[in-house]
């Protein structure tokens, strides 16, 4: 009797290997195809370059946020992150690609005060719908600063109060555009300090910065992120931060509201968005991804020497900062008559 290990293997006709190879990538199509369709879109990501869309324009606070981010976030997973810059429409242009993006991890954004909260106020109809896209992580938030030119006859909130009373109206006071929270902190300052400035919206921070260097305007409040270089090289003079507390980086500099203006406070923040519909282990992936990298000392040392504080945590405190805040801001746009459509 022969033994099963010895019986000559049966004859297969090309016909039948042929049904059984079709059998085999049928059965696994099968299976793929009970699989989640998150589970089949996380799977090998990233295999490619991703895009992220920065609405603001480069040279910016934000563009030196997002480039300490992708830069460290490149070497991490293994891809490289592409910064595109969309500026125009307070962010609204660069928010609206990236609401209409697929939404397979390969797009992003970078989602702010302005586009997440103070947007919902500023436009009576936007591009895309802030409620929709898919928050991934909250990278921090930064103070502004408030800052003269260098000639200005003001070395303190209270002598810029002062001189702004004299002549209400002659001050002119810049920012990186209607809506920003440069543009509000400066119009929430001059509600609260009982004071006249004429606003001068930019394009952005940078192109603001430029004439307030060479004295074409008088005041600004702009992110620590940007102005800082300047205010260290003496070319603005720096008379306080907008936060609750003094910042590291300008301890000497006192806050707002310990210069004079009583109960006056706003910081900016941003973090990463997506499309709408990207799947779940995809935004876990991502949060995961980003929140290692904000909690090593040497990626925390990049963003304090720009004054931005870290705030690793779960994707959902993202909208929920924003829908918090949206509030507030809304009420500084009505306060300054900054709707624009």
């Amino acid at each position: 009797m022969t033994s099963p290990a010895s019986r000559p293997s049966p004859t297969v006709s090309p016909a039948a290997a042929t049904r059984r190879r079709w059998l085999q990538s049928a059965t696994a199509a099968s299976a793929a195809a009970l699989l989640p369709q998150w589970a089949q879109a996380a799977a090998g990501y990233p295999e490619r370059p991703i895009r992220l869309v920065l609405p603001s324009a480069a040279g910016g606070s934000p563009d030196a946020i997002v480039r300490i981010l992708t830069n460290e976030l490149a070497r991490s997973i293994g891809q490289p992150f592409v910064v595109d810059n969309k500026p125009g429409a307070s962010g609204g242009i660069g928010m609206a690609d990236v609401f209409r993006a697929a939404p397979d991890g390969y797009t992003l954004g970078y989602g702010n005060v302005g586009t997440l909260a103070i947007n919902r106020a500023l436009y009576a109809r936007l591009p895309y719908d802030p409620d929709a896209l898919v928050p991934i992580a909250l990278l921090g938030f930064v103070q502004n600063a408030l800052v003269v030119r260098k000639d200005l006859p003001a070395n303190s909130v209270k002598e810029l109060i002062a001189l702004a009373r004299v002549k209400p109206g002659d001050l002119s006071m810049a920012s990186a555009g209607s809506g920003t929270t440069g543009h509000l902190s400066g119009e929430l300052f001059k509600s609260m300090a009982g004071v006249s400035m004429t606003h001068i919206p930019y394009r952005g921070s940078p192109q603001a910065i430029q004439d307030l260097m060479g004295g074409v305007v008088d005041v600004m409040f702009d992110n620590l992120s940007s102005i800082t270089p300047h205010i260290q090289s003496g070319r603005v003079r720096v008379l306080a931060v907008t936060g609750a507390a003094r910042s590291p980086l300008l301890p000497q500099t006192p806050t707002v509201a310990e210069a004079g203006v009583k109960g006056y406070e706003t910081v900016a923040w941003g973090g990463i968005v997506a499309p709408p519909g990207l799947p779940k282990p995809l935004v876990a992936q991502l949060n995961k991804a980003i929140n290692d990298l904000l909690r090593l000392p040497t990626v925390q040392e990049k963003y304090a020497a720009i004054g931005f504080e870290v705030t690793p945590g779960p994707a959902e405190r993202l909208m929920e900062r924003a829908k918090k805040e949206s509030p507030m801001w809304a009420e500084m746009v009505k306060r300054s008559g900054a709707q624009v459509g």
